[in-house]
């Protein structure tokens, strides 16, 4: 499959009849045919040019936390591996921070912070890698990456060229980006992300407006947190509720919180008057995902290895050996028991392959 050596090509890490299992958070089995490990920028160009790769299809593969695998992969893996952490640039206004697409999401969260530039405390402990998090606009506590981002770094898969695309055309949205569709002004299957820079505002001002938020600094009495304090309650509030995809396969929240109007609010509420909801500034109401699912009885519930997580209804965990259809069957499943309860339709999350 390599080119003679000495070609661009020959430089890059092709492996063949990859097992993806270590691959996805949720611990599900899969081979990929092939897979191409993406070091730095320049591979994403030498798999385009590659004589047998360049025209087959491509699956970008960060740290496979916002995935779900039925099946084998037939597209070409490329699995992003770019390092680097640094501060780019210091502005009055700001740090601009810059990461390698394949670097950990919570290790730049924390290298931040034990740096001095502090702004994306909130975001602490999502897993998964810097490269996906403009893919899903990673959001938690108050907090999105829309609110951070600066630009990001992607390379072109039909032509290799590299582009620095600013926040504004990224089309980002609650859990969504240009980089999820497909078609006309999407990029799905178009680019690959490789570096990400972000910008963490100065004054640092803390963003607190979040219940569970609002309940530490209660019990703690400290009423003007650290971005530092803030980071440690929220490793301790995700912790105690979300399961390690190291111990237990996951993909952390399964399922979108919904957002609706004020009118099916009311609506709902009427009916189920305990439901968990916040307005939103634009005068929408989000339900809380995981209410609903845990009202309709969903909770340690299971389908083969794959279940609803004890202590969090919102998230589906394998359980040892589960397979992707089982854990599709069980989303499915609950999908159909929150529209017969409340009429609304929940949107999972990870991707389904």
């Amino acid at each position: 499959m390599n080119p003679p050596n000495g070609s661009a090509a020959a430089r890059l890490a092709i492996e063949h009849e990859v097992n993806l299992k270590p691959y996805n958070s949720f611990g599900l089995p899969a081979v990929a045919g092939t897979l191409v490990r993406i070091r730095e920028a320049a591979d994403v160009r030498r798999v385009v040019d590659h004589p047998q790769l360049g025209r087959r299809a491509k699956f970008v593969l960060g740290g496979g936390s916002n995935i779900v695998l039925t099946k084998d992969m037939d597209a070409v893996v490329l699995k992003i591996e770019i390092p680097g952490l640094r501060l780019l640039e210091e502005r009055e206004d700001a740090w601009i921070v810059e990461a390698g697409a394949g670097v950990a999401w919570h290790q730049l969260v924390q290298w931040s912070i034990d740096a001095g530039y502090p702004g994306l405390e909130n975001l602490a402990l999502i897993p998964g890698t810097v490269g996906a998090a403009p893919v899903q606009n990673i959001g938690a506590y108050g907090l999105e990456l829309k609110d951070r981002l600066e630009s990001v770094e992607v390379v072109d898969l039909v032509t290799g060229r590299a582009a620095l695309l600013p926040a504004s055309v990224c089309k980002f949205g609650y859990r969504d980006s240009v980089f999820k569709h497909e078609g006309f002004g999407g990029l799905a299957g178009k680019s690959v992300i490789t570096r990400v820079r972000l910008r963490c505002p100065k004054p640092w001002q803390p963003v607190l407006g979040y219940l569970e938020l609002e309940r530490k600094i209660a019990e703690t009495g400290i009423a003007s947190p650290s971005a530092r304090q803030i980071f440690d309650w929220i490793c301790e509030i995700r912790r105690a509720k979300l399961p390690d995809p190291a111990q237990i396969g996951n993909a952390g929240s399964f399922f979108k919180n919904p957002v609706v109007s004020e009118e099916q609010c009311r609506d709902i509420i009427g009916r189920d008057p305990g439901i968990v909801h916040y307005p939103m500034p634009d005068g929408t109401v989000k339900l809380a995902a995981g209410w609903m699912i845990d009202a309709c009885g969903w909770k340690g519930k299971a389908v083969g290895g794959a279940a609803v997580y004890e202590k969090q209804a919102l998230v589906l965990v394998n359980r040892g050996e589960a397979r992707g259809a089982e854990v599709v069957t069980l989303a499915r499943a609950i999908q159909e028991s929150v529209y017969g309860r409340f009429g609304i339709r929940l949107e999972p999350e990870p991707v389904l392959l």
